[in-house]
């Protein structure tokens, strides 16, 4: 009880840090509120020191940011958040609108992506004998951009064919195409991750038991489904939130009036009260979707987790065939060393988006820059900073996933930031340079994996063989290091790297705020970016740069593969009784 009441009070702390951040997000940046008001309302109004004076007693700004967040604050028991300073509408309402917006949303891409995941495993399931499907092709759709996944669904299905409706938010039919924007890529990911544990379940004794006794693939398969289940809840729970309020630029492109959205647009005009209540509101959810996820694990496993009944999904895998790296490997490398001796700068404006030809293999820009030479040359600084960025939240993850009681709770504050707000909380704190895009993406891409590793530790530690090791003498560090790490590792390492080509994505869109790479430069997520307006009349310009995003996932995930399924045909060891007045085992 005394830890639950803890947890409690931590998430509340950790809640009450954020909307107070928030509240004072104006006075950390130096920024001056009455006059990004201004210009949210009107920007052609020219911001006198009378007109801003104005606004400052409009608002009450001259009673200071405590004064303001205390009477914020004070009016949420009363489901009061305050009026919005650019249109004056009562924020409660509306935000409440855009929340079942996206919520609604979220249930549509949910679905897909649930269908989608079970696309992916449906090799492994059918197989029932522990062959894990390749992965390539759902590493290739879970590097999709969703906003150019979005736009062309937009674009072909929408406009050109008239097959669903691409514009607008007035029922369940104007939720297909953006849920399969979002769907898609989150399905594959899930997919990807329930597909690397299925070969544990289907090697378990009750699973070996009911294959030997003629019970039907098909129960086997959806028992070891629910065998897996617990260990993705969490992040499934993650998912919930992300699609709820990380999906901005689906929702600008189909103009779908969601929470996401509105926090954005909020954050860019600096309207404290309507960012407060969004913010706010993903966190509530967060803490429902985390807690919904815990309950759903216990009931799955029962009391196995308590009693430390259950068998480890850690089994030695067979060795990976090495031709899918190798040949991901040599088109990357290729396409690279095609591009290097070419000129990314050079501009051409008469062959503005030209097509592919034996002059420009990839095509051209807008501005007639060869597509080809600024791949080539955008390699390096995308690659480099998009791997070390995974690196380091890989190793946070796995730190933080060690201690679930402080970590859970932060790892769902955290989720439940959208990251243009991550962006601008960073540059509050150590402002705006070179690395805060660096800084800003960190800050956020830990969560998924912490959580990740939690899910399976906490599984793992109530495994029969962790039981007897620590039966036999063996201290914490000896059971974290020889038996709880190399469960959790693998599969978080998979999980980390299949999330690479979204951290490049991710630094891209920072570039819009000013945070992140900026033109001329060719980083590859900014070259998609750019490039995603012409996408009806020049598809080479965008395909390209997601085609490389494409591989680049699909060269993680395989090449982590053959590694680690390489490290892990190692001899086991055996542990036999310790030794005398040590907390070691001997390992014969």
């Amino acid at each position: 009880m005394r830890g639950r009441a803890g947890t409690l009070l931590w998430r509340a702390l950790l809640a009450a840090l954020l909307v107070c951040g928030i509240g004072l997000l104006p006075w950390l940046t130096r920024t001056d509120p009455a006059f990004t008001v201004l210009k949210a309302r009107s920007a052609e109004r020219e911001a006198t020191p009378a007109v801003l004076a104005d606004i400052r007693g409009q608002l009450g700004l001259d009673a200071g940011p405590l004064r303001l967040l205390g009477d914020w604050l004070g009016g949420l028991p009363r489901g009061d958040a305050g009026r919005s300073w650019i249109s004056g509408a009562e924020v409660m309402p509306d935000v409440l609108a855009a929340l079942g917006a996206s919520l609604l949303l979220m249930a549509v891409a949910l679905t897909i992506a649930f269908l989608v995941a079970a696309l992916v495993c449906v090799r492994t399931l059918c197989g029932g004998d522990g062959r894990r499907s390749g992965g390539s092709g759902s590493a290739m759709v879970a590097a999709l951009p969703e906003f150019l996944t979005a736009s062309v669904l937009a674009t072909v299905v929408g406009v050109q064919l008239g097959w669903l409706p691409a514009l607008g938010w007035y029922g369940l039919q104007w939720t297909i195409l953006p849920g399969l924007a979002l769907g898609l890529p989150a399905g594959a990911l899930l997919g990807r991750l329930l597909d690397d544990l299925l070969p544990g379940a289907f090697a378990e004794p009750w699973a070996l038991a009911a294959a030997a006794r003629g019970i039907p693939a098909r129960r086997i398969a959806s028992q070891a489904v629910r065998r897996c289940l617990p260990a993705l809840l969490p992040n499934a729970g993650l998912f919930v939130v992300g699609l709820t309020g990380g999906s901005v630029a689906v929702e600008q492109i189909f103009d779908i009036p969601g929470l996401g959205r509105t926090a954005l647009q909020a954050a860019i005009a600096q309207d404290l009260p309507v960012l407060q209540a969004s913010t706010l509101a993903l966190v509530l959810l967060a803490a429902v979707a985390a807690g919904a996820a815990r309950v759903t694990a216990r009931l799955l496993i029962g009391p196995a987790l308590r009693d430390g009944g259950l068998s480890s999904l850690h089994r030695p895998a067979p060795p990976a065939r090495r031709t899918p790296p190798l040949l991901y490997a040599g088109v990357l490398l290729g396409v690279v060393a095609l591009g290097l001796p070419r000129d990314p700068l050079a501009l051409d404006t008469r062959a503005r988006l030209q097509p592919p030809s034996w002059a420009h293999p990839f095509g051209t820009d807008a501005l007639g820059r060869d597509v080809l030479a600024r791949l080539g040359h955008g390699a390096l600084d995308t690659l480099l900073l998009a791997t070390a960025i995974s690196a380091a939240a890989l190793l946070i993850g796995l730190a933080l996933g060690l201690v679930p009681r402080l970590s859970g709770p932060l790892v769902d504050t955290v989720n439940a930031i959208p990251p243009v707000l991550a962006a601008l909380l960073v540059t509050a704190v150590v402002g705006s340079g070179g690395a805060t895009p660096a800084l800003a993406v960190t800050a956020v891409a830990w969560a998924p994996l912490a959580a990740h590793t939690a899910a399976l530790l906490r599984q793992e530690r109530a495994t029969l063989h962790v039981t007897a090791t620590r039966a036999l003498g063996a201290d914490r560090w000896y059971v974290l290091r020889h038996e709880l790490l190399p469960a959790a590792l693998p599969p978080v390492t998979r999980h980390a790297l299949l999330r690479l080509p979204g951290v490049a994505l991710a630094l891209a869109a920072l570039g819009f705020l000013g945070l992140g790479a900026q033109p001329p430069s060719p980083e590859w997520g900014l070259l998609l970016a750019e490039n995603q307006p012409y996408a009806e009349r020049a598809p080479w310009a965008v395909l390209a740069p997601a085609a490389v995003l494409a591989l680049l996932g699909a060269l993680a995930v395989t090449a982590a593969g053959l590694t680690v399924r390489r490290k892990r045909r190692k001899p086991v060891r055996r542990a036999s009784q310790p030794r005398s007045g040590a907390g070691e085992l001997v390992l014969q």
